[in-house]
């Protein structure tokens, strides 16, 4: 059983990478639906650092979600050590993965245990190890769901619309804008697990990444405007957003769609008049979701890049790590 106390990393106040705290604090114990996971690894992922800076308050809902002080994270990966008398499917020693309790910012990954809902957690791959486990939950399941199956009929903060995943297979060809980014590099290879045609638009230092991975062609954003060189393109799945994120409406076919990962700035006018629809959604934890995408990493045809790792007490350099952008694929805590 575990130790009454554990290590983890806590905000006790919003800013820069700084106020990631390296501390001492009690080992939680699960609540009913719960198990106990000992923490082999951590991912980092943007609501990470939206927690640090300050963001409190989901899209969409209206009180925060947490107070300080807070251990952030989601994506977890590591070992079954107790688990409470209502919960099934799970045992003491199993290899577990997950994305916890989102969408909130309560998911206390960046721990040694962590209180986990059953439900948000699958059987780990054997055939991968920690570090590669929990950089998929949150980046795997978004792109599951925007292209896959949504797999749940909360409504969107983004759209009064439900999301809908349109048809992927060999006569659609999609086009992956940040394919080489957590989400963008599940998604470039989720579309080729269905038969799809991909593009993949990055910067060019990652095009043999992507090309490994299955792209069918690649365009580097930094050497040319994808809106001028592609059309008649089924979907979009844009994961960079911001004021730009509308140009790539113009390398649609009618009919098309423009899938947003990330806010963007459309015109419901321009969008009707091209016959285009746009549509977002957000990502929420799910085990069963997971134990599917698990399947396909067991085998390998989905794999997870990562961009680098770091050691629990090191916390701090992850985040700065991730605030100089670039990201080919996770970056990861480890837990020792």
């Amino acid at each position: 059983m575990a130790a009454h106390t554990m290590r983890a990393v806590r905000l006790h106040e919003h800013g820069g990478p700084e106020v990631l705290r390296y501390e001492q604090v009690p080992v939680p114990e699960p609540a009913p639906g719960e198990v106990l996971v000992r923490v082999r690894a951590a991912g980092v992922n943007p609501p990470d650092w939206y927690l640090r800076g300050g963001m409190t308050t989901m899209p969409g809902e209206t009180e925060a979600t947490v107070g300080l002080p807070v251990i952030p994270g989601t994506d977890v990966s590591g070992v079954v050590e107790a688990v409470a008398p209502d919960v099934e499917g799970f045992s003491v020693g199993d290899e577990v993965f997950g994305l916890l309790r989102f969408p909130s910012f309560d998911g206390r990954a960046y721990a040694e245990y962590v209180a986990a809902p059953a439900s948000d957690l699958a059987h780990k791959p054997a055939g991968i190890d920690h570090v590669h486990a929990a950089g998929a939950p949150m980046a795997g399941l978004t792109a599951w769901q925007f292209l896959i199956e949504a797999g749940h009929d909360h409504p969107s903060p983004f759209q009064e619309a439900r999301h809908r995943p349109t048809t992927l297979d060999a006569d659609t060809t999609v086009l992956v804008n940040g394919a080489a980014g957590g989400v963008g590099h599940f998604a470039l290879q989720l579309a080729k697990w269905k038969g799809a045609h991909v593009i993949a638009v990055a910067s060019g230092t990652h095009e043999s990444f992507l090309r490994d991975l299955g792209a069918d062609r690649f365009i580097d954003y930094t050497r040319s405007r994808p809106e001028e060189l592609v059309h008649d393109i089924d979907l979009v799945l844009d994961t960079v957003g911001g004021p730009g994120s509308r140009r790539f409406l113009r390398t649609l076919k009618r009919g098309g769609a423009q899938f947003a990962v990330l806010p963007g700035e459309f015109d419901e006018d321009e969008t009707t008049r091209l016959g285009v629809t746009v549509s977002s959604a957000q990502v929420r934890s799910s085990g069963a979701q997971l134990a599917e995408l698990a399947a396909l990493l067991e085998t390998g045809t989905v794999r997870v890049a990562i961009d680098s790792t770091f050691d629990l007490a090191d916390a701090r350099a992850a985040h700065e790590r991730a605030a100089r952008g670039h990201i080919r694929g996770k970056i990861v805590l480890e837990v020792a």
